[in-house]
């Protein structure tokens, strides 16, 4: 078995394993609230004993920082993973009901249409169940094809497709001001990707196709001088991508300017 070394830095915890988190991302454009993804919620039965029935106080920080439930226009799901839906629904007693009572929930036609075909494991059952059909039968939920010109969701963000790690993932090209970030979803699970392009997923649905969705948008970022938020990436969350040999390097946004 090869082992790949890396260097130290900001995204190792104290024993120098790979670290990791579940982020969302909440931006304001055109007087338009927009969240992206919804990170894992509270109180949902979970296969995965980190994830399972959790009760943490994120929708009290969410708005906070702005957001409260009611004031989001906007939901867009990079993809059908248990960790980007969970607060898509709350539980209210005796149902699972919109979080977002006035928002579109955004989600890439291909994704859903896969999700609906595939045979799925009890735990994705019980997810799609939870977190995806309750907001489908509000009539909250649209799944427009985000085809190569990507789909604009309001003026400033712009979905993108970036299948691999599932079929229908996207990513989300914010614009401001003649400057650029991307929110990756999963395309990439942590900044040593930048490195090792091929390192993938486990559950990469298509591992050939997503390390080759990887290599491009790492080459794009590198080009164009695009701000790369990273959906599972530890603090520093934001940074710069540079070429660095025959591969890339993640430098922390702190760090780089």
């Amino acid at each position: 078995m090869a082992t790949i070394e890396i260097g130290r830095n900001d995204h190792l915890d104290g024993n120098g394993a790979l670290s990791a988190a579940t982020q969302s991302f909440a931006v304001t454009t055109h007087g338009q609230k927009v969240l992206v993804d919804t990170g894992i919620g509270n109180a949902k039965p979970r296969a995965n004993p980190a994830w399972d029935h959790l009760d943490t106080d994120f929708m009290e920080r969410l708005s906070l920082a702005g957001y409260p439930a009611e004031e989001v226009d906007f939901v867009v799901l990079t993809h059908l993973h248990a960790d980007h839906v969970g607060w898509n629904t709350r539980w209210d007693g005796d149902r699972w009901v919109p979080t977002f009572p006035n928002a579109r929930y955004i989600m890439n036609s291909t994704e859903r249409e896969y999700w609906s075909r595939a045979e799925m494991e009890e735990s994705r059952a019980i997810m799609i169940a939870d977190s995806i059909v309750p907001i489908e039968d509000a009539g909250l939920l649209e799944t427009p094809l985000v085809g190569p010109q990507g789909f604009e969701v309001t003026p400033g963000v712009r979905l993108l497709p970036t299948p691999g790690h599932t079929p229908g993932h996207i990513a989300v090209l914010i614009e401001s001001e003649g400057a650029q970030a991307l929110i990756t979803g999963d395309v990439l699970h942590h900044p040593t990707q930048a490195m090792f392009p091929f390192v993938g997923s486990s559950v990469d649905v298509d591992s050939a196709l997503a390390a080759q969705t990887r290599e491009e948008t790492l080459r794009w970022a590198a080009q164009e001088e695009i701000l790369l938020l990273g959906s599972h990436f530890t603090d520093p969350t934001g940074g710069w991508i540079g070429q660095d040999g025959d591969a890339y390097r993640f430098t922390p946004a702190h760090a780089a300017h």
